[in-house]
């Protein structure tokens, strides 16, 4: 099973990042050997990490300097969704010119809860009448959409 790890850092105030580690392949009897095993191309750099930086508002504690950890979450699914319209659209050699999504959120009326997303998808100038609905099958194919939908385990145990 291939792994990713995520560290959390804390660096003053509520100012708390995330360092994205590239994914480690499995080892042992599961990894791939052979053709199967990935072979990096000589002289290629280890991949490097990703830091993701979050703050919270002034109103919260934070000083507002990055997004809020939910706010990188809601954007994580527009952005998602974006994704799988521009790759719609550049298999087909469509142009991106125009393309847009606008992400509603609705909120309940007590607590923090989203309760309904809806994505309005712009397609773009001189899109084919003929893909509109496969550009919205194609939208609904998000990956962090599909994980909402069948969340995975989660677990919080101490070191």
């Amino acid at each position: 099973m291939t792994m990713k790890f995520i560290d959390v850092t804390f660096n003053g105030g509520m100012k708390i990042d995330a360092i994205l580690h590239p994914a480690v392949p499995p080892t042992g009897a599961d990894a791939p050997t052979g053709q199967d095993a990935p072979q990096p191309a000589p002289g290629t750099p280890a991949p490097a990490s990703t830091v993701i930086r979050t703050d919270q508002p002034n109103r919260d504690g934070g000083e507002g300097t990055a997004p809020t950890p939910f706010e990188l979450f809601l954007a994580s699914l527009a952005t998602c969704a974006g994704v799988y319209a521009q790759r719609f659209c550049e298999a087909r050699k469509i142009s991106t010119e125009g393309l847009g999504i606008r992400v509603g959120c609705e909120f309940a009326p007590k607590g923090f809860q989203v309760t309904r997303m809806t994505f309005v998808v712009t397609p773009p100038q001189g899109f084919p009448d003929e893909y509109r609905d496969a550009l919205v099958r194609a939208v609904e194919l998000c990956t962090v959409k599909k994980h909402i939908m069948t969340p995975p385990a989660f677990e919080v145990v101490l070191a």
